[in-house]
């Protein structure tokens, strides 16, 4: 009976959808799950799939048509009523095969091969295996198509850009294997596979912008590409006269791809014992060897059972260590040939442990300077030995040059999108910055009593930074217009309910700011587990959109590198933006309450802050820094590290 597509709820608040393409027209075939049209609305694009299987008879809803959510889209006829109409029965049947109805123009043709394959019976399993598909789903490949869609990568997220496709059309690829990675505004990511298969079709190329639900690419079924290769294996006079379906494959195979299957069974005779180890799975197929002379056979009788022809025969062969190190892009394995580099002594920093490009570099690197410590080594000895009244001063290492230097390349998104929000927030907001100087020497000597336990303990170093961070929290919270946000047009100032905390991390990217939600309900040690964990997933590419979105308040250790103190930019919608600068020991004027005034050593920082002068003024900015400043000062967190 006809089933019906109606528009379904895609959200609490969504009541209507605009169809903006139909993936499938009026007499295809369809399956069940199948994307059958794109659906556009004011929460997000997305495809919606078949109900049920069989043919497209009527599309109700046209495209760039606006239809109420329960409403019908189309209709799609049974399989029953579509076997013997007009159109639908000669479509989805046996495509040039039969002209009549579908179903019982197939049935003899599946099992006419079966029969015959059954003589042979040991021979000749794989052709009988290729030819029930290619009978059975005849014209209807599109059945068994999955598409690749680009996803929501955040709540705010709406396009992306395809930087690289790790796949090209025709390979083989596994479920939740990296299909392609995509750029957006806030990370850099990497698309698995939604299904096993062969990708037959790429719809977006490198360097495209496309939105969210957009169609990328077309997954065939596993195999569909590889059909050949079995039957290449069993060249018998039975099969030609007997099995004509499963002939055509081999004739499709040329003669090169089968010199270049057969060319591993001459090292399968000479090393029967030893050969066989998983690394062999994908390629080099043992039952190739089937080709060869009768003793050959005989030897790898006594070796244990190989996998199938039909992993990966088409696959190329990985280098030594490739299978250990994991997936690698073509790229990363003709870089590591170039510069020596062993794929399966790296860790990889990609998605999912995957080795990228930057970490072969750096391999290279580390390679290049543990071979320049040797040649420097005698260069030194023969310095010592020299009868000089004091030791030789050592050379500073000159820097060597990036190879950037004389080259231009395309601005990646995610600096792009950088510089576009810096250069808004500066013309935007009338930004002014305050800094104050803190004496963190009880901090300090906190930290060195401490660090070893809170280490045992909470599973990550204690820095300055986790201090910092509370500081300015409880700060905040005092002081709420420091964490408030304007909009001028609408005349009002919101005042957010929590400290939402970022915590700029530097990455090879670009500046990444993920975000402590709630940080006002952590104390020392939670926001210090938080930054290590955010700051680390950060860097390695493996933190969400969402955990990038929502900051009310920003802090930026730009100490880290040594720097005193700069004047940052801060980010819109937000309204300010704490800096902290190096912790450096200097002589200090001290009021002792003994000695009066006396110079000593202390440990001394200055703090920054960034503010947007519209709606904070400089007594708000003054005051907000005195209560951080005078709550490191104190210095009264011994109870949080275990020190009270």
């Amino acid at each position: 009976m006809p089933v019906s597509v109606t528009m379904p709820r895609l959200g609490e608040s969504v009541t209507e959808g605009t169809v903006t393409r139909w993936l499938k027209q009026e007499g295809d075939r369809v399956e069940v799950d199948e994307p059958l049209l794109e659906v556009s609305t004011d929460k997000v694009d997305t495809e919606i799939p078949s109900p049920a299987a069989g043919t497209l008879s009527r599309i109700v809803v046209s495209e760039d048509e606006t239809a109420e959510v329960g409403s019908e889209l189309a209709v799609i006829a049974g399989d029953d009523e579509s076997g013997g109409g007009e159109s639908g029965g000669g479509e989805s049947g046996g495509g040039a095969e039969s002209g009549g109805g579908a179903e019982p123009a197939e049935e003899p043709a599946a099992e006419q091969p079966q029969a015959a394959a059954e003589q042979p019976a040991q021979a000749a399993p794989a052709p009988q295996a290729e030819a029930e598909p290619s009978s059975s789903t005849g014209g209807d490949a599109g059945g068994q198509r999955t598409s690749v869609t680009l996803p929501a990568l955040g709540e705010s997220v709406t396009e992306g850009t395809v930087t690289r496709w790790l796949k090209q059309v025709g390979d083989t690829v596994e479920a939740d294997e990296p299909l392609l990675e995509v750029s957006t505004d806030k990370v850099d990511t990497e698309i698995p596979a939604p299904a096993a298969g062969t990708l037959v079709e790429i719809k977006v190329n490198e360097d495209e912008t496309v939105d969210v639900g957009t169609e990328l690419a077309v997954i065939g079924a596993a195999g569909s590409a590889e059909a050949a290769a079995p039957s290449t294996e069993q060249p018998t006079p039975e099969q030609g006269t007997e099995q004509p379906k499963a002939e055509a494959p081999q004739q499709q195979a040329p003669k090169q791809e089968q010199e270049a299957r057969q060319a591993p069974a001459e090292p399968a005779r000479q090393e029967p014992a030893e050969e066989p180890t998983p690394g062999m799975s994908y390629s080099e197929p043992a039952p190739e060897a089937e080709t060869a002379q009768q003793p050959a056979r005989a030897e790898q009788q006594s070796q244990p059972p190989a996998p199938s022809a039909n992993a990966r025969p088409s696959a190329p062969a990985p280098a030594q260590g490739d299978d250990a190190a994991g997936y690698v892009t073509p790229l990363v394995r003709k870089l590591a040939g170039e510069h020596g580099v062993d794929l399966a002594q790296l860790s990889g920093t990609g998605v999912g442990g995957r080795i990228r490009k930057q970490d072969v570099l750096a391999a290279a690197e580390q390679a290049k300077a543990a071979a320049a410590k040797p040649a420097e080594q005698p260069a030194a000895a023969q310095a010592g030995a020299a009868p000089t009244g004091g030791a030789p001063a050592k050379p500073a290492a000159k820097p060597q040059p990036s190879p950037k230097r004389g080259s231009t390349e395309k601005m990646p998104r995610i600096r792009a999108t950088i510089a576009k929000r810096m250069q808004q927030s500066l013309h935007e907001m009338a930004q002014l910055t305050t800094v104050i100087e803190v004496d963190v020497t009880k901090i300090a000597r906190l930290r060195a009593q401490a660090k070893e336990s809170f280490q045992q303990r909470h599973g990550v170093k204690l820095s300055f930074l986790p201090f910092f961070a509370v500081a300015a929290v409880e700060a905040l919270q005092t002081f709420p217009v420091v964490n408030a946000s304007m909009d001028l047009d609408a005349g009002t100032i919101t005042y957010p309910g929590s400290e939402n905390l970022g915590i700029a991390v530097d990455t090879e990217r670009g500046l990444m700011v993920p975000v402590i939600h709630d940080a006002g309900d952590l104390n020392l040690g939670g926001v210090a587990k938080r930054i290590a964990d955010l700051a680390e997933r950060t860097r390695t590419n493996k933190i969400s959109p969402d955990e990038l979105a929502g900051a009310t308040f920003t802090l930026t250790n730009t100490g880290s590198r040594g720097a005193l103190f700069d004047t940052p930019i801060v980010p819109s919608p937000q309204s300010a933006m704490l800096g902290t600068g190096a912790v450096v020991k200097r002589p200090v004027v001290v009021n002792d309450p003994n000695l009066g005034e006396v110079v000593a050593v202390r440990s001394m920082v200055y703090l920054a802050l960034s503010y947007d002068h519209r709606l904070i003024d400089g007594a708000d900015a003054a005051r907000f820094l005195v209560a951080v400043k005078e709550r490191l000062e104190a210095g009264n967190f011994e109870a949080e590290l275990g020190l009270a």
